[in-house]
């Protein structure tokens, strides 16, 4: 008789867990929302970095700012002085010598890489943003992450229309192409499942498997502050296991002013000290990661969740990631009027190819730096680039 109970307890037990599976596969699930909308860390330093930051003339400008993450290995920065017809230019010299009677255009520190130029201007030019909007982007005419036949920045910035970019929600990614980044569902596993932990234990040396691994505390620090730090209530701010951030590569993007001022100047100021206090001799445990490789990439996909606005007050996890993997399509047309290409959602025809190993030839910068990309003129490789859009 007992055995015969626990084998109808058994049968009972396992008709109960194929219901309740079928049910969950049938339900919609739940939304996954998480509370990142306002920046809560507060720093451990004792003074605060002295503005050097400020942009000449951005006040009076009536053209989108361009904020140039520069180092010296980026050269010269002739091909962006041409840009200065339709952009406001702030170039930032990164890791320029430390002198402190420079008051303009200079960082607190090489950190982050470029990561520190984008929250200082932030910080320094708050109440400047243009009505027209800004745009940010590394230093270096030419690189594997510029979305251009020709890896050409310059090209890709003549082209950009800007008002059309901003238009959906104040903010884009100024890459199409899904090659590269996280846009794809299989292109990474959750950054807080077990096979991202366990990938950055095996994989010590891979930036993207350590910063991965690094993000779901980093945002819950980020965003829950000391509330967080002091009672370990992660629900909402934690990264789920099998919850993944989509965003496009590579910290190049366009932001209105009006998302820009979604968020406090002193949220931009923790976020940047966030990024201070995990260096130095007295590091915060909880703030930064001490190697840039992994604290610039941890930030690189925090932009979109502060610009792209969210309602309720909660970041709908799969709303935004749909909303930072528009179609190449759409995007190649909104942004840069490629609006007859050959494309399926991740790629179009002739527009970006991914180079071998993501590193362009030691010469293409001789080969092409020469190209012509003024407005209708044709360029040395047979390129016709589109006349910039005037604001």
């Amino acid at each position: 008789m007992l055995r015969r109970s626990r084998k109808s307890l058994l049968q009972l037990a396992s008709i109960c867990i194929v219901i309740y599976l079928i049910v969950s596969l049938v339900q919609p699930s739940a939304p996954k929302l998480y509370s990142w909308n306002t920046i809560r860390y507060r720093t451990t330093a004792a003074s605060l970095p002295e503005a050097r930051g400020l942009c000449p003339g951005l006040e009076d400008s009536s053209k989108p700012a361009l904020i140039v993450s520069h180092v010296a290995a980026d050269g010269e920065t002739a091909w962006l002085k041409r840009l200065s017809s339709k952009y406001h230019l702030c170039i930032y010299d990164v890791d320029a010598p430390i002198d402190p009677t420079v008051k303009y255009l200079r960082v607190p520190a090489n950190r982050g890489h470029e990561s520190i130029t984008y929250l200082t201007f932030l910080i320094d030019n708050y109440d400047s943003i243009p009505q027209a909007g800004a745009v940010f982007i590394h230093g270096n005419r030419f690189q594997w992450h510029n979305d251009d036949p020709l890896y050409d920045n310059a090209a890709s910035l003549a082209a950009l229309n800007v008002p059309s970019a901003l238009s959906a929600t104040g903010y884009h990614n100024l890459r199409c192409d899904w090659s590269a980044g996280t846009c794809p569902k299989d292109s990474a596993p959750a950054q807080g499942s077990l096979e991202t932990t366990f990938n950055s234990i095996l994989q010590p040396w891979s930036a993207r498997s350590v910063s991965d691994a690094a993000m779901p505390k980093a945002f819950a620090v980020l965003f829950g502050g000391d509330e967080y730090l002091k009672n370990g209530k992660s629900k909402g701010l934690k990264l789920g296991r099998g919850d993944p951030v989509r965003a496009q590569c590579c910290a190049q993007f366009v932001v209105s002013k009006e998302a820009v001022h979604r968020h406090t100047r002193e949220e931009y100021v923790a976020l940047r000290q966030w990024l201070l206090d995990g260096y130095g001799m007295s590091r915060n445990s909880n703030a930064a990661p001490r190697d840039d490789r992994i604290a610039g990439r941890v930030l690189s996909y925090l932009w979109h969740i502060l610009f792209i606005p969210q309602h309720h007050g909660r970041v709908d996890l799969d709303q935004l990631n749909e909303q930072a993997c528009p179609s190449a399509s759409d995007c190649y047309c909104r942004l840069y009027g490629k609006c007859k290409l050959s494309c399926n959602n991740r790629a179009c025809y002739g527009q970006y190819r991914l180079p071998p190993n993501m590193r362009l030839p030691d010469n293409w910068a001789d080969l092409h730096g020469n190209d012509i990309y003024e407005p209708g003129v044709e360029a040395l490789n047979g390129r016709l680039y589109p006349k910039p859009f005037e604001p």
